[in-house]
């Protein structure tokens, strides 16, 4: 049971990862195409430069989470195979 909520919780991750990564796109997209208007009747600015930052930062904090959310799963799965060997190991 513990195998099928760790294969599941990689799985959401992977789609997670996917969807922030359109998100991401999206909205810099927005961004670059023009920005909008705020509630108050404020323009929000936007332009090549802002979807650039939004294009940029956005994919390092992907990359960053991303890469955090997978260490972890790496240091569980890399957890087990050591178990598995010790225990081999222990039975010769």
């Amino acid at each position: 049971m513990r195998d099928f909520f760790i294969g599941g919780f990689e799985i959401l991750l992977g789609i997670i990862v996917v969807l922030m990564i359109i998100a991401v796109i999206v909205f810099a997209g927005v961004a670059g195409f023009g920005g909008g208007m705020m509630m108050n009747g404020q323009a929000i600015p936007g332009g090549p430069a802002v979807a650039a930052g939004i294009l940029v930062g956005g994919l390092l904090y992907v990359l960053f989470i991303g890469g955090f959310m997978y260490l972890g799963l790496g240091i569980y799965q890399n957890t087990k195979r050591t178990a598995a060997a010790m225990e081999r190991m222990a039975g010769k």
